[in-house]
């Protein structure tokens, strides 16, 4: 059964019904957002119908709790789950910066995961990747040649998102794959998380800076 994937307030505010035994506070609170500053984003969503499945909400869930652990480690927060029968086989937050590695993306980390301990570079028919941002160029290329089936993203890159920002990969037809994609689940928890992350950077190199000068 699929659902309107709304914070839980929203649900509420819009009289949105859930499946039979799941409650409007089953939807983990961390996923919530403040309704009165997103009521027009969520006012597009209702008029757009994009639907998800209770388990596409509660995997890309813990795909933003990888992106935090990744922020608390000074890594940009991104996270990402690799899913096979609602299985997860593989898992990864962005760590360039740790691994000493400027490919250790988090989308590249769950695939080496994934594959390491499937022993095949290639993922089973039907893997899903759910990632909290848009992934780029050298991801894209990565989740073709393994076979992922199905992406599901959080929030856009603008600047160099490869999968409708700068350009869609995923519509080009001189690969021999092709990924189905999904956009926008938990897409305003993944933004304010980075965003979050960026700004306490920039305050942190400003004091840096002013310690300096004293």
């Amino acid at each position: 059964m699929t659902i309107p994937f709304f914070a839980a307030e929203t649900l509420q505010a819009h009289h949105c019904c859930l499946p039979d035994g799941i409650s409007y506070h089953s939807i983990p609170d961390s996923l919530s957002v403040d309704v009165a500053g997103s009521r027009a984003r969520h006012q597009l969503e209702l008029s757009t119908q994009q639907f998800w499945t209770l388990e596409d909400v509660r995997w890309m869930y813990q795909a933003l709790a990888l992106a935090q652990r990744g922020a608390e480690l000074g890594e940009v927060p991104v996270g990402a789950i690799l899913v096979h029968e609602q299985q997860m086989i593989g898992k990864g937050f962005n760590e360039p910066i740790g691994r000493h590695d400027a490919t250790a993306h988090a989308e590249i980390v769950a695939l080496r995961d994934a594959c390491s301990h499937l022993k095949n570079y290639r993922l089973p028919s039907n893997t899903t990747l759910y990632v909290t941002l848009e992934p780029c160029t050298m991801c894209m290329g990565a989740l073709i040649h393994a076979r992922v089936a199905r992406l599901v993203y959080a929030a856009n890159e603008p600047r160099a998102g490869m999968v409708g920002s700068q350009m869609d990969l995923s519509a080009q037809d001189f690969y021999n794959h092709v990924i189905t994609v999904q956009r926008g689940l938990c897409s305003e928890h993944s933004s304010q998380l980075l965003k979050r992350f960026f700004r306490a950077r920039r305050q942190l190199a400003k004091q840096k800076k002013s310690d300096v000068k004293k």
